[in-house]
């Protein structure tokens, strides 16, 4: 019974996620603060809550029904609005723009969509972690190249992180289906410069490459940087899918609806594997999306626009979140963009006893431990990392600051009282 009823080998061993274990870790042992998982503690937008709110008691009962497969036609007509310009030309919103139950499954849709057995897809560590499973899934094989710092003072900047570009180039082939690009960058908050991204399209278009852009944190970059869409490159519309999330552009993560983009050849693959496994996603979740959508673009050209604002209220809880770390023994790389902030452990390593710790890495092991002390948790980062290069991860550890002022006041405190206790 237990051979023949085996976890699938396409699944690997079946190892918990790094987001499984430290919910667990967290719910085990209660953590004063977390700053692990990236989600706000705090309201999104009033009127994106009193959407749904409205939408669950309104007299039209299909909003509590089937919509379309493929989306709400309200909402991918909102979408359309919203990135044609940005991309420069008149996305169609039929035909064009897949809504999925998270930008998770947009990835999904993609990568099980045009990854068939034996394809390579290059991955850029470190990468959200379920780049890697989704490949191996598909029968394709990973094709790994980490970012790593420039050696630099007591600074850093996400922006120091940076590929070598002949080890990108020798990575490109004729096996080649795609490359994944997140920009801006989750966990390091990097938002890739035009010339990054213009040697990455080139090598595209050179071998016939599809590249996956992960644009979830879009709207979270800090000035004076600009997020580029790679996808408006000359000759990159056609082999560009690109994926974005509601949860991440109105900070209601729990809604769980994404969307994917790109010529309707290339989304034809997604649409497919869509509407076998997921079919249609939450309608009064899409309704609520699409009205969201409505009133940012009639304040599109304003500054308070959500688009806009979000980076400015986030802005001083970055800010706080590096003095915080820098203040207790931390050495933060400061993120052009998003809401984590990535920082090196070392210099704390004579203050922590890591040998009761069992797990393999350290930064595990820091970051477990380190929750029990400080109650303060954060993420491994190690576990964005093939398991070749898992060692550049090891002496970091990942902070979310999209939370209440007074959960990154109790952090100052907590990691005040944590190294005043270790002198």
């Amino acid at each position: 019974m237990a051979e023949k009823f085996r976890l699938p080998e396409r699944y690997g061993a079946g190892e918990k996620s790094v987001w499984v274990e430290y919910i667990q870790l967290a719910a085990e042992y209660k953590p004063a603060v977390n700053l692990g998982q990236g989600f706000p503690d705090y309201h999104a937008p009033k009127h994106v809550t009193e959407a749904l709110s409205q939408i669950a008691t309104s007299e039209n009962p299909l909003l509590h029904q089937y919509t379309r497969g493929f989306g709400l036609p309200r909402l991918v007509e909102n979408l359309s609005k919203v990135y044609s310009p940005l991309i420069g030309r008149q996305i169609d919103a039929f035909n064009e723009i897949l809504v999925t139950s998270g930008a998770y499954e947009a990835l999904y849709s993609t990568i099980l969509g045009h990854v068939d057995t034996g394809d390579e897809v290059i991955i850029i560590e470190p990468y959200f972690d379920c780049y890697d499973f989704m490949v191996k899934c598909a029968g394709g094989v990973p094709r790994f190249i980490a970012l790593k710092p420039k050696p630099q003072g007591d600074d850093i900047s996400s922006a120091d992180w940076v590929l070598d570009e002949a080890e990108l180039a020798s990575l490109f082939n004729n096996r080649t289906k795609m490359i994944i690009v997140n920009t801006p960058h989750n966990p390091l908050g990097k938002v890739f410069t035009q010339r990054e991204l213009e040697l990455i399209a080139d090598l595209c278009k050179k071998h016939n490459v599809l590249c996956l852009s992960d644009e979830v944190y879009e709207w979270m970059v800090y000035e004076p940087k600009q997020h580029i869409r790679i996808a408006s490159f000359p000759g990159m519309w056609e082999r560009t899918i690109t994926v974005g999330s509601a949860g991440k552009t109105f900070s209601v993560t729990g809604w769980k609806i994404g969307w994917a983009y790109g010529p309707a050849d290339l989304m034809r693959n997604l649409q497919v594997v869509h509407q076998n496994c997921v079919y249609t996603c939450c309608t009064p979740v899409e309704e609520a999306v699409a009205r969201s959508f409505e009133y940012e673009l009639a304040r599109r050209d304003s500054p308070d626009c959500y688009f806009y604002s979000l980076a400015r209220e986030l802005r001083p809880k970055r800010d706080y979140l590096m003095k915080i770390l820098k203040e207790n023994g931390f050495k933060p790389t400061l993120p052009e963009a998003g809401y984590f902030v990535v920082a090196d452990w070392t210099d704390l390593e004579k203050k922590i006893d890591l040998s009761s710790e069992l797990d393999k890495y350290k930064d595990y092991k820091f970051t477990k431990k380190f929750a029990k002390e400080a109650g303060v948790l954060a993420i491994p980062p190690s576990a964005f990392y093939s398991e070749a290069h898992k060692h550049l991860g090891e002496t970091f550890a990942r902070f979310c600051f999209i939370k209440k002022d007074e959960n990154l006041e109790l952090t100052e405190n907590l990691l005040k009282e944590w190294n005043s206790k270790k002198k």
